[in-house]
Order: C-alpha cells, then structure tokens, then sequence
C-alpha cells in the first residue's frame, strides 16, 4: 500500500476518533478549556515532530506564511468545532457537516490553484453538499414518540 494512503487511513481513525473526545470533552468542561488542553496536546505533539523533522536552513516567505496561516485557521477550526458541540450539537452531525470542509479547499484549488476537476469529482461533490443538507435536518425527538 502506498505511504499517502496509508496517512490518509491513519488521519481517518484519528480524526473519527477525535469527534467523539471532543464532545466527551465539551461534556464536561468548557470549550475554551477544551481547546486549551487541544493546544496543549498539538504542543508536546510539536515538540516531538520537531525532533524528527529536518528543517531547512532558509525558509521562503510564503512557505512560512503559508504554514502560519494554514496552523492558525487549523487552530481557529478546531475552536469553532469545540463551540458547536458544546452549544449542544450532536457529535453525529456537526463532526459530519465540519469534515466538508474540502469541498471549500475544492472551490479554492478550483479558483485560486486553476485545478480542473472531472465530471466524478463534481458529481462527488454534488453529493458531499447533498448529504450535507441531508444531515443538518434533525428531526423533533416528539414526533419520534
């Protein structure tokens, strides 16, 4: 198996299991202590990556920038997600709704990188945006009864 898809499995287990710790987490404290313990958590993790990485001795700006940007909107997304489910979303649906999030970074490669897509990858994401509609539909727990 090639090592791409072998780190795309292995996000997929960490990311599915990271849903459901955060609304345990959100459960119980608020989602500003989450968060904290999240960015102290991503901190040791850094510590040791940085132990590992071999880091070039010149950095451009943009990739600098570019890193920057891409930690802080990560960091800001990974707040905004401990908010949603502490105001009482169900980890079902709003860990679902926010794992759409390419189909934003689709647009973007779309309109900013002039990447083409291919008429599955449109139907893909047709999809993607229909079951995100799908999902947000809740339905009332009375009627249920």
């Amino acid at each position: 198996m090639q090592t791409w898809l072998l780190c795309v499995l292995a996000a997929l287990v960490f990311w599915g299991i990271t849903g459901v710790t955060q609304k345990l987490s959100t459960n119980a404290i608020s989602s500003e202590r989450s968060f904290l313990w999240f960015c102290g958590a991503m901190v040791a993790l850094s510590a040791m990556v940085a132990g590992l990485a071999q880091v070039p001795h010149k950095l451009g700006a943009v990739a600098l920038l570019s890193a920057i940007a891409g930690g802080t909107l990560n960091g800001l997304g990974a707040w905004t997600s401990f908010r949603a489910l502490e105001s009482g979303g169900k980890a079902s649906i709003v860990i679902s709704l926010i794992s759409l999030y390419p189909m934003l970074t689709v647009v973007m490669a779309v309109i900013f990188l002039k990447e083409r897509l291919t008429t599955n990858q449109i139907a893909g994401t047709v999809m993607a945006v229909a079951a995100a509609i799908l999902l947000s539909f809740e339905s009332d727990p009375k009627a249920a009864n």
